[in-house]
């Protein structure tokens, strides 16, 4: 038999998962234990004949108490059983034996096969469980040393060979003596991660519209006079018109019901007294009460909840075990969760119309989704958007809003999930002060960076500045390499909520533009010119502005951004205005309705759609005219949508929405991020890809690893980052064709001159301690000695002026040809994943911050642009007449190192430094590589729910 020693048999804790299933309710998936033998009968009695003998191919009514041992009592190696829970109890099960050639149990080692079977319980069937089971078990299965998994189900068990066959994995399919026997290995594919990401995908959404649009809402903690948080929450929900029913509940109305006047509200001593189902409840009780009021609502089939309640992780360690005990009681009940201490959801769609949240008034409906962890984040924004387009169908309007608070649970993940696929949404805003799950975040955000825009703003940038409600994970990359992260995936990144806003009303109103010329047009000079600068301090490239007479009329204006609109040479065009003055002295009435139809009328007149935005000084009327909605366009129709390509005629446009900035440097710096973000999604339809090596021998590297992590387990803590002895490392890169010069070690100078002899001259004498290792600005570093006296003179000159050999610790290498020194790093954080960073040697680098980083696995356009984006880039490319360098060269090995680490998740740390690139091929002068054991689970493994 396998090995089943204490270790393996204790209970696999890790193995624990929480998991959103299709419906958007969730479920956990735990082991089952030997404690588990009532809870399995119980399950057992609830499942129906007919799926019995699916299961078992025979009638079998119940469960005998061999069989209850049977399934109870396991391993953890070769048997192993999970089971899905809601409310503590089982709704499904899933179990794996392992197995021989011949399908017997395995008694000898080096079995990779097994045979699994599911059972669901009747009232559970179609919600995903069983694929999330497969997922978990899987994985197990893989973590055991199981490779394979064979299944036999009966032909009319077609749910179950369905949830088989679409799981995406390499499949053999057979059918004997009426059975169909499914066989497929274990190992994840491009389909079965697509597959898996898709149902992720699918749950989180349908788990987020589950809480924006509920047929009936309560409202837990409604005061029985007015005022306070309940009744706010109350009198907001019937202020906006919601469309469902509401209900309020404090245990403190009589018994028996009663209705809360004026609002003329049913009202109720707890939720289980109300007598028709809940789909959503707000809680505003005191945190000692709302573990009670969250049984009644898990009792009575709630589906999600939104905590205004305080108390929690925000108010120290006992407030953060209260919180992570009420996401358990939570998740128990198979609901979602917002808060703690949230502020409350939005949604602003017609048929709809939630006000979930302690803002007084529900904002215009428009295109906008808004995510935010701070409630007076939240505020700001909701108030800011409404004065700058007050109203449904504005430019400044929003169809969903949701302000976490603690986001125990939901989180701008979810959101994303969400907004992907919402028809409503055409912009993503995101206020984060913390990111949970990072590696997930940057997967979906190029995910739907792809489709609309994602705008976030990161609060709590430095290290160990996260709120206190924030139980999150600490990312250790600076922030940074996060910026450059979230480029890479297609975020707009801001530093302010006002540039939020600013930048989110221009993608929600105007199309992409095609590239980055700026027409600029306006009836004043100054300001045109002001605009101008701002342009080229952007990055832009703006064309000659074209400067109007001070008294321009709004048909002057309406004529000049046609032609403006028309001209191939422009992408954009910023629009400058300031008041006019009659002939009389005085301004011109209507002048700001006027403009602003003067300048519709060209704006949806122009073919090929471009984005026109417009600068004001002191017209207000003219702001608040465009942020209007247009007489003939409906409340929620975008004005403009962003996705659109830009290239793409539109000759039946409605009027447009044209966002209005009082500075040209707002205007500038949101259209600007715009055309950033245009140039990513024209990008991103070529990623480029990851290129196959014939001589990298990633399983003799595998076998390195494996053999070194034995025997540095011998000496050190294997679960955290171990260098590698040098040669060790030397010998590992080499497996992936990194070569590193030799460095011979020189402990005195006769034993330099033997290297030297040994390697030939020239060569370079340099020190390797580790205050003065990658530092030549010591003086450490003697290059292109040409003979053993040269030589000599260098080392007595070290040793004489910088310490003894034993602290220098000298080496001689030989020398390669003069180039630029360069750096290449790969490092993987827990909760980032595996980055790999770029940039020259040297401490002018250092000192600027001017490294470019990436996500690893890298593709080849990754790493040409990664090179490129570097502020020291034209060093390069022959800055000042100098030799260009191989670039070529330098972009392979960045690939070779980037395939390293994607291919063994061991490796946890590279740092080639200097790589010196010549104008024709390049050198590795040193090298370290560090190596640890990978996490159990990873951004590949099954889905589940953040747990912190």
């Amino acid at each position: 038999m396998h090995s089943t020693s204490d270790s393996a048999s204790v209970y696999p804790a890790h193995w624990e998962a929480d998991v959103v299933l299709r419906d958007g309710g969730t479920a956990r998936i735990r082991p089952i234990a030997p404690d588990d033998a009532e809870r399995l009968v119980s399950f057992y009695e609830q499942v129906s004949d007919e799926s019995k003998y699916y299961r078992f191919f025979a009638p079998y009514p119940r469960l005998s108490d061999r069989d209850v041992h049977r399934f109870t009592h396991h391993d953890y190696v070769d048997r192993v059983g999970l089971a899905a829970t809601v409310g503590g109890e089982f709704i499904a099960t899933v179990r794996y034996d392992r197995i021989d050639e011949r399908g017997r149990p395995a008694k000898e080692p080096g079995a990779d096969q097994a045979e699994v079977a599911f059972l669901v319980q009747d009232a559970h069937q179609g919600r995903g469980v069983a694929s999330a089971l497969l997922e978990h078990i899987a994985a197990v299965a893989r973590e055991r040393g199981i490779r394979r998994f064979a299944a036999e189900v009966l032909p009319a068990n077609t749910k179950m060979i369905k949830v088989f066959t679409d799981a995406g994995y390499t499949q053999q399919r057979t059918f004997e003596d009426g059975v169909v026997r499914l066989e497929f290995d274990l190992e994840p594919t491009e389909q079965s991660m697509a597959v898996m990401r898709g149902r992720e995908q699918r749950a989180e959404a349908r788990s987020v519209q589950r809480l924006l649009a509920p047929g009936s809402v309560a409202v837990v903690g409604t005061g029985r006079a007015p005022g306070g948080v309940g009744r706010s929450v109350l009198r907001n929900l019937l202020d906006c018109g919601y469309r469902g029913r509401v209900y309020a509940v404090n245990h403190a109305f009589p018994e028996g019901g009663t209705r809360l006047d004026p609002e003329g509200v049913p009202g109720h001593r707890s939720v289980a007294e109300i007598p028709e189902p809940v789909d959503l409840a707000v809680l505003a009780v005191p945190a000692a009460q709302v573990p009670g009021v969250v049984r009644d609502c898990g009792e009575h089939g709630v589906r999600g909840l939104v905590i205004l309640s305080s108390g929690y992780a925000e108010s120290g360690p006992e407030g953060r075990e209260r919180q992570r005990a009420l996401l358990r009681q939570a998740r128990s009940y198979g609901m979602r969760l917002i808060g703690p201490n949230a502020f409350g959801l939005i949604n602003t769609a017609p048929e709809v119309r939630l006000n979930a949240s302690l803002a007084p008034q529900l904002p215009g409906a428009g295109r906008i989704g808004l995510f935010t962890q701070s409630g007076a984040i939240g505020i700001a924004l909701l108030s800011g958007l409404h004065r700058r387009g007050p109203g449904d169908g504005s430019i400044a309007g929003i169809s969903t809003f949701l302000s976490a608070g603690n986001r125990a649970d939901l989180s701008g993940n979810d959101l994303l999930q969400y907004w992907y696929d919402d028809p409503a949404t055409d912009v993503a805003i995101l206020y984060l002060e913390s990111i949970g799950d990072p590696r997930k975040f940057m997967r979906l955000a190029r995910r739907t960076s792809a489709v609309k825009p994602v705008v976030v703003a990161k609060g709590a940038r430095h290290t160990g500045t996260a709120p206190l409600g924030h139980t999150v994970p600490t990312v250790r990359i600076p922030d940074s390499t996060v910026s450059a992260l979230m480029r890479q995936a297609g975020v707009i990144r801001v530093d302010t909520v006002t540039e939020m806003a600013d930048a989110g009303l221009l993608l929600a109103s105007q199309p992409l533009p095609g590239g980055p010329r700026v027409a600029i047009l306006g009836n004043s000079e100054a300001l045109a010119l002001l605009t101008y600068d701002a342009c080229l301090t952007e990055g832009l490239r703006p064309l000659r502005p074209h400067v109007l007479a001070a008294a321009a009329t709004p048909a002057d204006f309406c004529t000049a951004l046609s032609a403006a609109l028309a001209n191939g040479l422009c992408d954009a065009v910023v629009v400058t205005a300031i008041p006019w003055v009659g002939e009389a002295g005085a301004a011109s009435p209507g002048e700001g309705a006027d403009l602003a139809a003067a300048l519709r009328e060209a704006a949806s007149s122009a073919a090929p759609a471009k984005p026109v935005t417009v600068v004001h000084l002191a017209m207000d009327a003219l702001a608040d005219a465009l942020a209007a909605p247009p007489p003939t366009a409906a409340p929620t129709a975008p004005a403009q949508a962003p996705q659109t390509p830009p290239d793409t005629p539109d000759a039946a446009r409605p009027a447009p929405l044209i966002p209005v900035y009082p500075a040209a440097e707002r205007a500038v710096r949101s259209l600007a991020q715009a055309v950033r973000y245009a140039k990513w999604r024209r990008d991103a339809t070529d990623p480029g890809r990851v290129p196959e090596y014939e001589d990298i021998d990633e399983a003799a590297a595998g076998e390195d690893i494996d053999r070194l992590l034995d025997e540095l387990a011998q000496h050190a803590d294997i679960t955290r980052s171990v260098p590698l002895p040098a040669d060790d490392a030397h010998a590992l890169l080499a497996r992936y064709g990194i070569p590193v010069r030799p460095a011979h070690p020189a402990p005195d100078p006769d034993a330099a001159v033997r290297a030297a002899a040994r390697l030939g001259y020239p060569v370079a004498l340099k020190t390797t301690a580790p205050h003065l290792r990658h530092r030549p600005d010591l003086g450490g570093v003697r290059l292109d000695l040409p003979g053993e006296a040269e030589l000599r003179r260098a080392y007595a000159e070290l040793t004489d002026f910088l310490g003894k050999p034993e602290e220098l610790r000298p080496v001689v290498q030989p020398m390669v040809p003069r180039g630029v020194d360069t750096v290449i790093r790969a490092a993987i954080d827990p909760a980032a994943g595996a980055v790999l960073s770029f940039g020259l040697a040297g401490a002018p680098s250092q000192l600027l911050g001017d490294t470019a980083h990436r996500l690893i696995p890298a593709t080849d356009r990754d790493v040409a642009e990664q090179i490129r984006s570097i502020r020291t880039a034209p060093l390069l490319f022959g800055w000042r007449g100098s030799q260009p360098v191989d670039t070529a060269a330098l972009e392979d090995l960045l690939l070779r190192v980037s395939r390293l680490v994607d291919d063994h998740p061991e490796v946890v740390g590279v740092d080639l430094e200097p790589v010196v690139v010549a104008p024709h091929g390049l050198a590795v002068l040193d090298a370290t590589v560090r190596l640890a054991r990978p996490p159990a689970t990873t951004d590949l493994g099954p889905r589940r729910m953040p747990a912190y």
